[in-house]
């Protein structure tokens, strides 16, 4: 497993994880379902929603394998979907970094489960700028496509 730590400027309450060639954006993605369930995928490209536009704690891990963690308690939602990589590597950043210099992963090329855990989104002071709330990523490579999968939704 590799685990990277982080700390992303969330402007406009998200982030990105991309295969550095893709060339998709999601504009048109950010539907009324995307924002409620705070994930907008494309070809290429996963936005993950956030709950304040302020600088985010995202945790990065490339598995081995399927994730079979299914103890979602300390979550608050958890969502499933696919990237596929073909360039080899991914980037992940805010939607507003300079792109050159954000981080990126050499990774096999295929497709890639995304396991998104959302933690502490309701710790939120009174303005919206400060909470502990945490983004927890998963990767892992599989062989087959699946839909979007929202896991488990706030309550």
């Amino acid at each position: 497993m590799k685990e990277f730590n982080l700390e992303l400027f969330a402007d406009y309450y998200q982030f990105y994880i991309q295969d550095e060639k893709s060339e998709s954006n999601l504009v048109d993605s950010w539907t009324d379902f995307a924002v409620d369930n705070m994930i907008a995928i494309n070809d290429g490209i996963v936005g993950i929603g956030t709950v304040r536009n302020m600088d985010v704690a995202v945790t990065l891990r490339i598995l081995e394998s399927e994730n079979t963690d299914n103890d979602f308690k300390k979550y608050d939602k958890v969502n499933e979907c696919d990237l596929v990589v073909s360039s080899g590597i991914i980037v992940i950043a805010g939607c507003t970094d300079y792109f050159p210099d954000a981080l990126r992963i050499p990774l096999e090329n295929g497709i890639y489960r995304v396991r998104i855990c959302y933690g502490n989104l309701d710790s939120l002071n009174e303005n919206g700028l400060e909470g502990d709330d945490f983004y927890m990523v998963s990767m892992w490579k599989c062989q087959t496509r699946k839909e979007l999968q929202i896991v488990k939704k706030e309550i």
